[in-house]
């Protein structure tokens, strides 16, 4: 009798020590972004830790377009997005198989991020301008794309239609780079991270950027309904993002002056980290910090006129709202 009752004793400790060794170990989550300076909290959080002491153990998963993102988050091959909004995206979180949880880069005066870039060719015909852009033939990585919303904004400033312009989309944004190098298209919208190498080379000229003619939220994080249900899993990454966030906003972004960022002993680790992951040098990531705000704060407003634009253009689809697709357990609205 009493050796049963140590073997219970005995199997019951056996199994609090493994439900506590379990407790601690680490959640596992993968996360879908580009190689842009967009996402550089999320580079900073894991490089320097912090998604690793907040309980969690991520893997990166590149992309080479924004859209992409949104379907691997929707299909499960990762948990979590930060990418740009698009027409696809906004459809997929219109389906209830997305949903936003945070923000992350905004198209801001002062930060340059995407830009309006010619083809010499179209650029000595007097294509000197993005107001000039009205009747051109235009690279971008798809219909409904961040590039394409931009565009439109642009359109609607300046007032020509978008319907003038020959909108060529290319999937990738090294596809829209080679058609602008090849001069197959007489200018694209591209970040800064992949047309510096375009406008060293003189393979490109820069008409203007986007975050000085129309400021928009640009980018955020999401999630599937499937991976929301794991609450300890989104309020440990969000926590991780937000740290990063600070951290970016606070040391690099403090430090730009007409639009570049500052090299010095405080700057640099950050910036070393933005250039490991972007596969950039440093002399090339200071001038494309985008703006993020220092508490992961989303413009819900802002979202909402994306929306209703992409809708009323067919890009999107009707019946919802940015009230709808965000999570407002986690969201902070700005």
């Amino acid at each position: 009798m009493i050796r049963c009752v140590r073997l219970v004793m005995a199997a019951c400790l056996t199994l609090t020590a493994m439900a506590t060794a379990r407790a601690d170990e680490p959640l596992k989550a993968k996360i879908g972004v580009l190689r842009l300076s967009s996402s550089a909290p999320v580079f900073i959080a894991q490089d320097k830790g912090y998604f690793r002491e907040a309980g969690l153990d991520i893997e990166l998963k590149f992309f080479d377009a924004a859209q992409p993102i949104a379907a691997a988050t929707t299909s499960g091959d990762v948990d979590f997005g930060v990418t740009a909004f698009t027409a696809g995206l906004y459809n997929l979180a219109g389906k209830g198989t997305l949903k936003v949880i945070g923000g992350m880069s905004r198209e801001k005066a002062g930060y340059p991020l995407i830009g309006y870039f010619a083809s010499n060719k179209a650029y000595e015909a007097g294509l000197r301008m993005p107001k000039d852009l009205a009747g051109k033939r235009i690279a971008v990585t798809q219909v409904g794309s961040s590039f394409h919303y931009s565009l439109g904004l642009l359109a609607d400033k300046y007032g020509f239609k978008l319907s003038d312009v020959k909108i060529v989309p290319l999937q990738s944004l090294s596809n829209a780079a080679a058609a602008l190098k090849g001069e197959t298209v007489d200018a694209a919208l591209l970040p800064v991270s992949t047309a510096r190498k375009l406008m060293d080379d003189g393979g490109a000229k820069l008409l203007g950027w986007v975050g000085d003619e129309t400021p928009w939220q640009l980018g955020a994080v999401f999630a599937s309904p499937k991976t929301l249900a794991n609450k300890a899993l989104v309020t440990k990454l969000l926590g991780a993002l937000e740290r990063a966030d600070r951290e970016y906003h606070d040391v690099i972004l403090a430090s730009v002056k007409d639009g570049n960022a500052a090299i010095n002993e405080n700057t640099r680790p950050l910036l070393e980290i933005i250039a490991k992951y972007t596969n950039l040098p440093v002399e090339q990531v200071v001038g494309n910090c985008a703006f993020i705000d220092p508490d992961g704060k989303l413009d819900i407003k802002n979202v909402d006129n994306q929306i209703k634009w992409l809708q009323a253009q067919g890009f999107a689809d009707k019946g919802y709202d940015a009230e709808s697709i965000i999570a407002k357990d986690y969201v902070k609205p700005d």
